[in-house]
């Protein structure tokens, strides 16, 4: 059916373009630091101490601090976002719709250099109760560090949509943050120790594949209450937010040309302005990132005040199951949905369930499904993760 003249429409004629098409790869200018994987995991709420205490991690297998896996989007230029978002929608705005990562094996330590290779997959329109006809589009990032190895591919879910209808249908409409008393602070974090204890009791062992149930709950833990400032802490750990800190990328189209409002288009990530007024090429200040950061441009775009990263959201799922591994598994692919931001104010709590488990070219995988709950229990992410586990039979 067609639609009526009074029916939003997106329009999405210029994307089947660049389908396909590589783009520029990003690169940083900076080897991996030692503390940008500190910052990293201190942003995103990851009390491991394998990637931020020396003497932890010397005597772990790897003899020496190491990224999370989860670090790896922080070796971009554009968090995933930039293969996602290509062509042009008018008065368009964009949020992250969830990310697919897999992972090959080798890991990010201090000293690396990573190049991403980018590439457009493909997109949808659908309609739905947030912004009427809105485009999920996806695109390719692949990690490749200085000595060739795949480290990881990303295929990122950019969720486009006109910013008029957002705000008219005000799916989110929660202006005005919870209110947790001392005892409910107080409660949040005595519920966050499960999930240290159980990265400290299981030091540097192994978690055997035999040892592992169908039915098994990971330990729970939780993150928040979000506010202005962890948001403002995550931004930060991503390397690229940085003045000065790309070599190449994260694009080279501006904001306008891909169909974001005038008032929130701005010079993010423009390098020639970057030499000159580098505060209007910053996220946290101007352009379409500050959403995140500022309750005004929040509600210009839907949102009833400032919010969470969809590629931190990634990170959290990662990190979570990770621990639960220990440091002789590996996550290998996770496919996680992102269904409801974090909003300044709210905690996201988080539950595991080990759903399967398969030998696989002689692998040993479990695989766990991760759902991310409000308080108020809004599911915010679901997702699936495959784990590769050390085996007791293998010599």
């Amino acid at each position: 059916m067609s639609p009526s003249e009074d029916s939003p429409t997106l329009d999405v004629s210029d994307l089947d373009q660049y389908m396909g098409v590589p783009m520029e790869p990003g690169e940083l200018k900076e080897p991996v630091a030692t503390n940008d994987i500190r910052r990293w995991v201190q942003a995103m709420h990851y009390p491991n101490p394998l990637h931020y205490d020396e003497r932890w991690a010397a005597a772990s297998r790897f003899e020496s601090i190491v990224a999370p896996q989860s670090f790896t989007v922080a070796c971009d230029t554009s968090h995933g976002c930039s293969p996602a978002q290509v062509g042009l929608i008018p008065s368009s705005h964009l949020i992250f719709g969830g990310d697919d990562w897999w992972f090959f094996g080798p890991r990010v330590r201090p000293g690396d250099r990573m190049v991403c290779h980018r590439m457009p997959y493909d997109y949808r329109v659908t309609d739905t109760s947030f912004a009427g006809p809105t485009c999920f589009q996806r695109g390719d990032t692949l990690y490749i560090n200085q000595r060739g190895e795949r480290v990881a591919q990303q295929r990122s879910t950019a969720i486009r949509y006109q910013v008029r209808e957002a705000k008219e249908k005000k799916l989110f409409s929660e202006p005005t943050e919870p209110e947790w008393t001392d005892t409910a602070l107080a409660d949040l974090e005595q519920q966050k120790l499960p999930f240290i204890d159980q990265i400290q009791q299981l030091q540097h062992l192994p978690r055997p594949f035999e040892s592992v149930q169908i039915g098994d709950a990971l330990a729970g833990n939780v993150i928040g209450p979000h506010s202005l400032a962890s948001f403002t802490t995550e931004w930060r750990a991503f390397p690229m937010t940085t003045w000065g800190a790309t070599a190449k990328g994260p694009t080279t189209v501006r904001a306008e040309a891909l169909g974001y409002t005038k008032e929130m288009a701005g010079f993010e990530g423009d390098r020639r302005m970057e030499r000159v007024n580098p505060e209007l090429t910053d996220g946290a200040y101007y352009g379409p990132s500050r959403g995140h950061l500022q309750p005004r441009w929040a509600q210009h775009v839907g949102m009833p005040r400032g919010y969470g990263y969809g590629a931190s959201m990634g990170a959290w799922i990662i990190d979570y199951v990770a621990a639960w591994a220990g440091e002789w598994g590996a996550v290998t692919h996770s496919s996680a949905q992102y269904r409801h931001p974090a909003f300044t104010g709210d905690a996201t709590f988080f539950a595991g369930e080990v759903v399967d488990k398969r030998v696989e070219r002689r692998r040993h995988l479990a695989v766990v499904k991760v759902e991310l709950t409000s308080q108020d229990h809004t599911v915010m992410a679901k997702a699936t993760v495959e784990v590769e586990l050390p085996s007791e039979a293998t010599p």
